[in-house]
């Protein structure tokens, strides 16, 4: 009798260590929460870019808050407002021609503090009338529960 509850408290050891082991598994496999807000902010993106290469300049806008306070700098000074953002790409982006085919190169995501990150990296334009190249640095926030550009500084 002895002999079988030995084995019986053996085998409740062993399970317990075990679902312990799965238990931690699992949450190892589970991305963190600047992973998942990294993903997200890639996603919109790489949604801009769809959208741009199919010139669809206010579908590239969707990545931006629609609001007065998005603030864009860039080579023709501060721009505020995204009704005014999209305007200006309308004007200087006219035609497929002049918005070629968009790539980003991501080179750093970083968390800022709360839903809040910035994003640097590159872009290149390929283009028949002249490729353009340059940098950028974005800020994005989760606003109701949306990834969006509050910031973008482009040259």
């Amino acid at each position: 009798m002895k002999t079988i509850y030995k084995f019986l408290l053996l085998v409740l050891f062993t399970s317990c260590i075990s679902v312990k082991a799965d238990i931690r598994n699992e949450s190892i496999q589970q991305p963190t929460n600047i992973e998942a807000a990294e993903a997200a902010i890639r996603l919109v993106m790489e949604r801009q870019e769809m959208a741009w290469n199919n010139h669809d300049l206010k579908g590239f806008m969707q990545g931006y808050w629609k609001s007065d306070s998005l603030k864009f700098y860039g080579s023709n000074g501060l721009t505020k407002g995204w009704e005014q953002t999209l305007n200006n790409y309308k004007k200087n982006y006219s035609t497929k021609a002049e918005s070629g085919t968009l790539s980003f190169v991501i080179n750093d995501i970083s968390k800022i503090e709360g839903d809040n990150y910035w994003v640097m990296g590159e872009y290149h334009l390929k283009r028949d009338i002249g490729n353009a190249d340059g940098v950028f640095i974005i800020i994005f926030k989760k606003i109701n529960g949306e990834w969006k550009i509050v910031a973008d500084m482009s040259c």
